[in-house]
């Protein structure tokens, strides 16, 4: 049974929503973050990233940071950039890139389940990595990052969520980068009763998306708990904000590998080698996507090669049985020496949404060979996480991103 609840929601102003929306956190590197809050004073790339707002002799994880991400969030609500909701609601949230629309619900999900593996998981998450949101949202008092989850689709939720939006949307803006973002609330008691039981009755929910960030929420949860013993499970500390997305409207993208070298081989003696394990055909010039599982192209000196795992190697295990682990057990580690693509440093990693010229353009520049890998499906997805297991590094890429700052939940 999960608890999926609605929630007091603090979010902008609608004439000011679309300058808010940000892309999370994590697709930024410092630099980048700065330029990109330049000339961008409502940016809640400004809060979630409040190194911006001093010079490189602060450090990223300076106490003042977090102590500046509190003070800039409470400036913002204070002179109305942002409106606190008196009742709680759930909210829709519909994002389209290239004309393809998937539609969630916005609301809070419960720690216990996420503890109890009611809300379950398919990649480990890194102390260092979750220090950093643990002391950001401790410090804001606040989660404003949400964490994507995926459920099997529930007919009586879409009924609620296809006739909410047949009317006028709260939010409705594309953002710099050709998405479009439109956002409606849902505040009906009858309506908030059938996606609360709708929800009661689903066993498992799954994180798409944030490990990270859920981790953390969940991490700072529990501190408060251990700082009120005598809590009684209520409180909004026991909730971490999210956006659930029915599996049918999910699009996972490919997560392309390139390499920097051939481990020592010359190109006849790779291509020999990979036969081993690999259908090799030569396609030509021309980036090739492939179009089934167990199907990868090859990038390697200005030629594109389709490369299909033998059939001797195929299996049912929800993770061996993934295009991206039989790519690491066959090609990467015995004939690249590729042991450990989470610290090797002769690997690297490219989103589908940066298109297979980029991979053209790596091997042209720093690396030598390059990957193209069918995407990873929902459902394997869900197989893994329902297994008890993880997925290798780097096996779904999500587009489009959920934006940080429409959605705050406070604790």
């Amino acid at each position: 049974m999960a608890t999926i609840k609605p929630f007091r929601c603090i979010r902008p102003a609608i004439e000011v929503a679309a300058d808010v929306a940000a892309l999370p956190y994590d697709v930024y590197n410092r630099s980048e973050a700065c330029d990109e809050v330049k000339d961008k004073p409502l940016s809640f790339l400004r809060i979630d990233r409040a190194e911006t707002q001093f010079d490189d002799s602060v450090d990223t994880y300076d106490e003042r940071v977090y102590k500046k991400a509190k003070e800039l969030l409470d400036g913002m609500i204070s002179d109305g950039t942002f409106v606190c909701d008196n009742e709680e609601a759930y909210f829709i949230y519909e994002l389209i890139m290239d004309g393809r629309s998937q539609t969630g619900i916005v609301a809070c999900a419960s720690i216990d389940d996420y503890q109890n593996n009611v809300i379950k998981k398919h990649e480990n998450t890194r102390a260092d990595k979750e220090a950093d949101r643990i002391k950001h949202v401790d410090t804001c008092n606040a989660q404003t990052g949400p964490i994507f989850l995926a459920y099997r689709s529930q007919e009586a939720i879409n009924e609620v969520v296809n006739r909410t939006k047949s009317g006028a949307a709260l939010y409705d803006f594309v953002a710099n980068d050709g998405i479009a973002h439109r956002v409606w609330k849902i505040d009906s008691a009858a309506d908030i009763k059938t996606i609360r039981e709708s929800f009661e009755k689903l066993d498992s929910i799954y994180i798409a998306d944030g490990h990270h960030r859920a981790a953390s929420a969940v991490r700072v949860g529990v501190m408060r708990r251990e700082a009120n013993p005598g809590y009684k499970g209520d409180e909004e500390f026991n909730f971490f904000l999210s956006v659930l997305f029915p599996d049918d409207q999910l699009m996972i993208m490919d997560y392309n590998r390139v390499v920097k070298d051939l481990n020592g081989y010359t190109k006849e003696e790779f291509l020999d080698k990979i036969s081993e394990n690999f259908e090799v055909e030569l396609v030509g010039k021309e980036p090739y996507k492939p179009q089934r599982m167990r199907e990868m192209g090859m990038f390697l000196d200005g030629d594109w090669y389709r490369i299909m795992i033998k059939a001797v190697y195929l299996n049912e295990h929800p993770v061996d049985s993934l295009d991206v682990s039989m790519l690491q057990k066959y090609l990467l580690t015995p004939v690249l020496g590729i042991g450990d693509p989470k610290t090797d440093k002769r690997i690297d990693f490219v989103g589908g949404i940066r298109g297979l010229k980029e991979l053209e353009r790596r091997c042209n520049t720093d690396m030598k060979i390059a990957f193209s890998m069918y995407p990873t499906s929902i459902n394997q997805l869900f197989d893994v996480s329902d297994a008890g297991l993880l997925m290798p590094p780097k096996s779904t890429w999500f587009e489009p991103k959920l934006r940080s700052g429409l959605f705050i939940h406070r604790l």
